[in-house]
């Protein structure tokens, strides 16, 4: 509770300096040993050297997308709240990554693609609320290829559609690497509860009668396992 209060003391003092140095024009040099402002400068440059470290911990997606406005774009309709808005993800640089990435990124892009931001975020906690689950793979390529190759037993219907994963629209799927490397490098899990399944609003799988459905996102349900 100290620092806030001597950082405010410190700047506006330094605010002060500065107006009375502005004044006088003075033409001298004072020695630090006796400047009555040589103490103050310390706890200044002591008070934004720990305020620099602290920034430096701050991811540099995170830093790029601090001066894009809020748009909002972030909101879905049922209610859902991404951490960041549509606006602030593409301000940002672009995101890289290895096989997991790769693999967070795919799966948002053929499963989420058209989704509102929320949703797109929902789906990526899913994948990596199964990772942390003991019933699931412990890797997200594990995870999204379940079950691959076989209809009907995949885990995500688009690797066992018997389409090609073709990328179209690079923009969304640039976006969407952005919000995979934002959740890998552990971004907030508040949209679903925990889910770890996930149907589109139009179809009524069996297993939906067994989980407590936790969210509703887009055209998403989403249920937490047991």
């Amino acid at each position: 509770m100290g620092q806030p209060n001597i950082l405010r003391a410190v700047k506006a003092a330094a605010t002060a300096l500065l107006f009375t140095a502005g004044l006088a024009q003075a033409d001298v040099v004072a020695s630090t040993s006796t400047d009555p402002t040589h103490t103050l400068g310390s706890l200044f440059t002591s008070v934004m050297g720990q305020e620099h470290s602290g920034m430096r911990a701050v991811s540099p997606l995170r830093l790029s997308a601090l001066g894009a406005p809020y748009t909002g774009q972030g909101l879905d309709q049922t209610g859902g709240v991404a951490p960041y808005s549509a606006a602030e993800l593409d301000a940002m640089g672009r995101a890289r990554g290895g096989r997991q990435w790769q693999c967070l990124t795919e799966a948002l892009y053929f499963e989420a693609r058209g989704e509102s931001v929320a949703g797109q975020f929902a789906v990526a906690e899913v994948i990596l609320n199964r990772v942390d689950h003991a019933n699931y793979p412990d890797t997200i390529c594990d995870v999204v290829n379940q079950g691959t190759g076989r209809r009907w037993a995949c885990q995500f219907t688009y690797t066992c559609d018997g389409r090609p994963e073709t990328v179209t629209d690079h923009a969304i799927h640039e976006r969407l690497g952005r919000i995979a490397r934002i959740m890998i490098d552990g971004g907030p899990r508040n949209l679903t509860s925990g889910a770890t399944h996930y149907h589109a609003n139009w179809v009524s799988p069996s297993w939906a009668r067994d989980f407590p459905q936790t969210a509703e996102i887009g055209v998403h349900l989403f249920y937490r396992g047991r």
